[in-house]
C-alpha cells in the first residue's frame, strides 16, 4: 500500500507538468505558425531589404557615420511598419580606423599583395616596415623556431580546420610573435575557402608585451610565401599600416516591439548585430540577422497576431569588435531580465535554415521541442544541444535562456570579414525561410499559456 501512495504521489506530481508541458503548443498555435510560414515566404520582401541596408550604407562599422545612418534608416523603417516603441538605445563603442594599408612582395620578387589589418592593430611607423619573413605552421613551430623570429615579420600559415581552432592565430598572434622578437604578425586567412580576398577580424594585444603590427594576407599568398621558404628562397616584405585607435564615440541599439496582450512584462528578445566589420557590405554578417528578426515581428504586426507577451527586437551595435551594444543592453535592462523568456541570437548568416540550439532547463527543452516541430515545412525542425550567441551573452550569464538560429554554415566562412561580404551571395528564398523560422518561434513562445521554465 505504502509503495502504491508513493507511486500515486509521483504521478500526481509528474504526470500533470508532463500533460502541461506537451499541451502548451495548441491547434491555434498550429494554425497561426503556418499564416507566419505563408507571409514569410510568398515574396523576397528580406533579401530586399538587407539588399537596400546593404547597398545604401556599406560597411557599418562602429563609430562611423555609415553605421550611424543605417540605424537612423532602420528606426525610421520600423517606425514606418508600425512597430512599437521603436527607439535607438545609447552604448559607447570604440572606433577604430583602418587607414591606408599595403603588403609588398620585395623578394624573391615584386608583387603587391592582397592584404586586410587586423581590428585593433596599431600601425607601422610612417614609412612603414620592411624585413625578413619567417612562415610558420603553428604556435608550437614558432616556439620551435624562436631564435629565427627576432626582427622578422612572423606569418602564421594555418590551414581552417574550424573558426574556433584557427582563429586563435588571429587573436593572439601577435602576442606570441612579440614575445619572440618579431616586428610584425601576418596570418593566412581564417577561411576554408578562398578567390585571393583577405579576410579581417579583431585583434588583441598582452598588457605587458609590445604591440606589433598585424594583417591578414589571402590563402594563395601564405600558402606561397610559404613555398618560397621551404625552397630556401629569402623572402622580404614591406608592410604599410596607418591603423590607429581614437577615443569612444556614441552608438545605438535598435530596438522595437510588439507589445504582449496579456503579460507584456515578460519578454521575447531576438536580433542580430547592426554593425559590420569596414569592409563588404555587412549583408551576410549580419544585415541578414536583423532583417529577419524585423521582418518576423512586421509580419506578426500585418497577420493581427498579437501574442500575450512582448516580443522585442534588437538591432545590437559593435558586436564585431567591442560587444558593447549586448553590454549596454544588459545593464540599460538589468531590472527586466527575471521576466525575459528566452534571447534569440541570428549571427550565422541566412542561408539555408536547420534549426536552432538551446541553453536552458530541460523542462524549457521539451516544450521547445513541439515548438521547433512546427518548422519542419521550411526544413528548420532540429533543435541542437547548446545555443546563445556574443551578443545575448551578457544577459545569459545573468540567467536568460539563450537560442542561436542555424543554418547551413557551409559558405559562411568564404565571405566573413571580406570585401564579398554582399547580398548577391544569399538565396532570396532561403532568407525567407529564416524569416518563418524566427517568426514561428517567437510567436509561439509569446503566446505559450505559461511561461518557459528556467
Amino acid at each position: 500500500m505504502r509503495i502504491r501512495l508513493l507511486l500515486l504521489l509521483v504521478a500526481s506530481h509528474v504526470s500533470p507538468l508532463t500533460s502541461h508541458v506537451r499541451a502548451q503548443v495548441s491547434d491555434s498555435h498550429r494554425a497561426n505558425a503556418s499564416r507566419l510560414i505563408a507571409a514569410a515566404t510568398r515574396d523576397s520582401a528580406a533579401w530586399n531589404r538587407i539588399a537596400k541596408l546593404s547597398d545604401t550604407f556599406g560597411p557599418r562599422f562602429s563609430g562611423t557615420p555609415n553605421l550611424d545612418r543605417a540605424i537612423e534608416w532602420v528606426l525610421a523603417e520600423m517606425k514606418q511598419d508600425g512597430l512599437e516603441h521603436v527607439r535607438g538605445e545609447p552604448a559607447m563603442v570604440p572606433r577604430w580606423v583602418r587607414g591606408q594599408e599595403s603588403a609588398e612582395l620585395v623578394s624573391p620578387r615584386r608583387q603587391m599583395l592582397p592584404m586586410l589589418g587586423l581590428g585593433g592593430s596599431v600601425g607601422t611607423p610612417p614609412n612603414g616596415i620592411t624585413a625578413d619573413v619567417l612562415v610558420v605552421s603553428s604556435f608550437d613551430d614558432l616556439k620551435a623556431h624562436a631564435a629565427l623570429a627576432r626582427g622578422k615579420i612572423v606569418l602564421y600559415d594555418v590551414p581552417f580546420t574550424n573558426y574556433g581552432a584557427t582563429v586563435q592565430y588571429r587573436g593572439t598572434g601577435a602576442i606570441e610573435a612579440a614575445k619572440v622578437g618579431a616586428v610584425a604578425s601576418l596570418i593566412r586567412s581564417v577561411t576554408p575557402y578562398s578567390m585571393r580576398t583577405p579576410h579581417t577580424g579583431g585583434m588583441r594585444y598582452d598588457s605587458t608585451g609590445s604591440k606589433i603590427p598585424a594583417a591578414a594576407l589571402t590563402v594563395e599568398d601564405a600558402t606561397m610565401l610559404h613555398r618560397m621558404q621551404d625552397r630556401g628562397e629569402k623572402i622580404r616584405l614591406r608592410l604599410k599600416m596607418d591603423a590607429q585607435t581614437l577615443p569612444d564615440v556614441q552608438s545605438h541599439n535598435v530596438v522595437a516591439e510588439l507589445r504582449g496582450s496579456e503579460k507584456p512584462d515578460e519578454i521575447v528578445v531576438m536580433g542580430g548585430h547592426i554593425d559590420s566589420w569596414d569592409v563588404g557590405g555587412g549583408a551576410m554578417d549580419d544585415g541578414g540577422g536583423v532583417v529577419i528578426a524585423w521582418e518576423a515581428l512586421r509580419l506578426m504586426k500585418e497577420l493581427g497576431l498579437r501574442p500575450r507577451r512582448t516580443i522585442r527586437v534588437v538591432g545590437w551595435t559593435n558586436e564585431e569588435n567591442g560587444l558593447r551594444g549586448g553590454l549596454a543592453y544588459r545593464d540599460a535592462h538589468a531590472t527586466e531580465l527575471d521576466n525575459h523568456v528566452v534571447a534569440i541570437e541570428s549571427d550565422g548568416g541566412v542561408f539555408r535554415p536547420v534549426g536552432f540550439g538551446f541553453t536552458g532547463s530541460e523542462a524549457a527543452r521539451a516544450i521547445l521541442k513541439d515548438v521547433i516541430a512546427l518548422l519542419k515545412p521550411v526544413g528548420a525542425d532540429t533543435l541542437l544541444p547548446q545555443g546563445g550567441g556574443a551578443d545575448i551573452g551578457p544577459i545569459m550569464q545573468r540567467g536568460v535562456p539563450g537560442m542561436s538560429h542555424v543554418v547551413d554554415g557551409t559558405k559562411y566562412f568564404w565571405y566573413h570579414h571580406t570585401d564579398a561580404d554582399t547580398p548577391d551571395k544569399l538565396d532570396p528564398v532561403e532568407v525567407s525561410r529564416n524569416v518563418a523560422a524566427m517568426a514561428v518561434v517567437a510567436y509561439v513562445i509569446a503566446d505559450l499559456p505559461e511561461k518557459l521554465p528556467r
